[in-house]
């Protein structure tokens, strides 16, 4: 892996932040083209509750957003992990597993008690995220939805993601 640094993102970092993300996503099947401005509307309406950057000697090289869910059972603390961006040439080097664990342990940390998301399950179940039936997304199929128990017991019902994912699905 290229040697790295994880911070938290700053001011500043958004341009390259968006260069990032179109990048790292032109070319993906399962990409809707819009993950960078999904990532800026976060931003724009307070929704980045947690914004790490991967850094090398030169660049920001990897990005992670998390950003608050609401669970129809009152279920507090949880977040949604995504997008997750890496610059093409540098991908399957471990940068995104890198900012994965670190949003895990700085969330757990800081007291929330849990993580979902959309995306494969063979790649995310590596971090402890499983399929819950109990816990549905209207927005994808359910053997792509998954979730990680931070804390406590796992929630049970619908979830809904911050609501730039709404406006980002319907442009």
């Amino acid at each position: 892996m290229t040697a790295i640094a994880i911070r938290p993102e700053r001011g500043g970092d958004a341009p390259a932040i968006f260069a990032l993300t179109e990048a790292a996503f032109r070319d993906m099947p399962h990409a809707d083209g819009d993950e960078q401005q999904l990532v800026g509307q976060l931003r724009a309406e307070g929704d980045l509750a947690l914004s790490l950057v991967a850094e090398d000697a030169t660049r920001i090289v990897g990005h992670a957003a998390f950003s608050p869910v609401t669970i129809s059972d009152g279920s507090e603390g949880w977040f949604g992990l995504g997008p997750v961006s890496v610059w093409p040439e540098l991908q399957r080097q471990g940068i995104g597993s890198a900012l994965i664990k670190r949003g895990i342990a700085d969330l757990r940390e800081s007291g929330g008690r849990g993580i979902v998301l959309v995306g494969d399950p063979a790649y995310y179940a590596r971090f402890g995220f499983e399929c819950d039936p109990a816990l549905r997304y209207d927005g994808a199929e359910p053997r792509y939805f998954q979730r990680l128990v931070l804390e406590g017991d796992a929630p049970r019902g619908a979830v809904t993601f911050a609501p730039a994912f709404s406006a980002a699905r319907s442009a």
